[in-house]
């Protein structure tokens, strides 16, 4: 199937994308070709539009080789495997980020002509291009909105190769392509008219995007959404807070090593509980200096008293009592901030934690409620979970999700997490005073 041309294309995409209409779907194109195609789309969806721009970071000798990807906002995701095979340093990093970071702070005042981009955390983020070949923007760009909290991610083009589709469904919730090809040579052959989008025609599509929208937002309202820099232990720390209208409770999130607020799989948990009315604080626990000193990576006695610290933060700037989520070395910070006195933490949820990690002090001193998810394939982990749980005199499970390794990436398996997560915190809400006596579940 050849299309005349891209707006064309777009509206025989749309209609494949039809189960979309009425939810909350964010549009977003990618420059400069994907642009026509989304904007096709968005008017078909009735769906606001945006533009999505990305950077690859490419290794310095070998730019096509990529080593992540940055997003608006300050979102960088990382492929630890590259960097760790092509001996990037810090700075070597650092250096590609600040000139792909200029580029795409370019580029986005270009097309966004100074409107603010339109919020992507909670909603489904519909990414639109005009094909596919080797498909490594639109793996960028997943992960780039996965990271900016979208709750659902669906990538969408005319035409693509078979092989390019199956790998991207690792990275988006659903590819939808009408055309895909085992043998594709050229996204242009495709097409009948294949000229070239100017970077004025991507503008000219936002403004007229932006003038047709309704004055006041359709769907559910936003949630209140900002980042902040905390006060902790002897760091100013970045942290994303989201506090929905009513929440009974907030959540601070303690990320694994090598992770922190950017990462979509909290994130991911984060949007789950927001919609459960849940407050949410990811923060990052060390620095950007700290992060690349791997001892630091590892200090759970820093960590811990630094996510004691923001939880100080958090009830006093919001005024609500606070949970945590630990997520692997996070687990054992979490642990052990809450076994510290006072801590008044009214639950804990743990993600494939590393709770022997913690003290066996901190172990038998926790009162807050704690569940243990671990996956079933993750052995290892379980096993030392089971140890870890041995020591512990408060309410506590371990929750095993079948099929699901260290990681949780197999299909299905992120979105039990979130459910228990959920499920733990919400009938935890008005849980016993420390003094009463502690129950424990199997």
């Amino acid at each position: 199937m050849r299309y005349d041309d891209r707006r064309a294309a777009g509206r025989l995409l749309a209609e494949g994308l039809d189960g979309l209409r009425g939810r909350d779907v964010l549009v977003l194109g990618l420059p400069r070709g994907g642009m026509p195609v989304a904007a096709e789309v968005a008017r078909y969806l009735g769906a606001p539009l945006d533009v999505l721009v990305v950077r690859k970071l490419g290794v310095p000798w070998q730019p096509e080789w990529a080593f992540g990807a940055i997003g608006e906002h300050g979102v960088r995701v990382l492929n630890r495997d590259v960097i760790g095979d092509a001996g990037l340093d810090a700075a070597e990093q650092t250096a590609v980020e600040e000139t792909e970071r200029a580029e795409l702070e370019r580029r986005v005042r270009g097309y966004r002509q100074g409107r603010p981009a339109l919020p992507i955390a909670g909603r489904t983020a519909l990414v639109v291009d005009d094909g596919l070949a080797t498909g490594a923007t639109a793996e960028a760009a997943c992960r780039v909105v996965r990271g900016q909290g979208a709750a659902r991610v669906v990538l969408a083009v005319p035409v693509a190769p078979v092989h390019s589709i199956a790998r991207l469904r690792r990275v988006a919730d659903e590819v939808v392509c009408p055309s895909p090809q085992e043998v594709l040579g050229s996204v242009g052959a495709w097409y009948r008219d294949f000229t070239q989008t100017e970077d004025s025609e991507v503008t000219a599509l936002l403004t007229g995007a932006a003038r047709s929208a309704p004055h006041s937002p359709a769907g559910p309202p936003r949630l209140p959404n900002r980042e902040v820099m905390l006060p902790a232990a002897g760091a100013r720390l970045g942290a994303r807070l989201v506090v929905p209208d009513g929440a009974p409770a907030a959540v601070a999130f303690a990320h694994g090593s090598g992770s922190g607020r950017h990462s979509p799989r909290n994130r991911y948990v984060a949007t789950a509980l927001n919609r459960a009315g849940l407050a949410t604080l990811l923060l990052d626990l060390l620095t950007d200096d700290e992060a690349h000193d791997r001892h630091n990576v590892f200090d759970i006695l820093l960590l811990a008293r630094r996510l004691h610290a923001a939880s100080v933060w958090l009830r006093g700037e919001i005024g609500l009592p606070v949970a945590y989520f630990g997520a692997s070395t996070g687990a054992a910070a979490a642990l052990e901030a809450a076994a510290l006195s006072g801590s008044g933490i009214i639950s804990l949820v743990s993600r494939g934690g590393r709770p022997d990690l913690a003290t066996p002090a901190a172990l038998t001193h926790v009162r807050a409620p704690t569940l243990l998810i671990v996956g079933s394939l993750d052995a290892q982990v379980l096993s030392l979970n089971r140890l870890a749980a041995d020591r512990m005199h408060c309410e506590h499970r371990i929750a095993v999700v079948p099929g699901a390794t260290h990681l949780f990436e197999e299909p299905g398996t992120l979105t039990t997490v979130a459910e228990l997560a959920r499920d733990w915190f919400t009938a935890h809400l008005d849980r016993p005073t420390a003094g009463s006596p502690p129950r424990r579940s199997a």
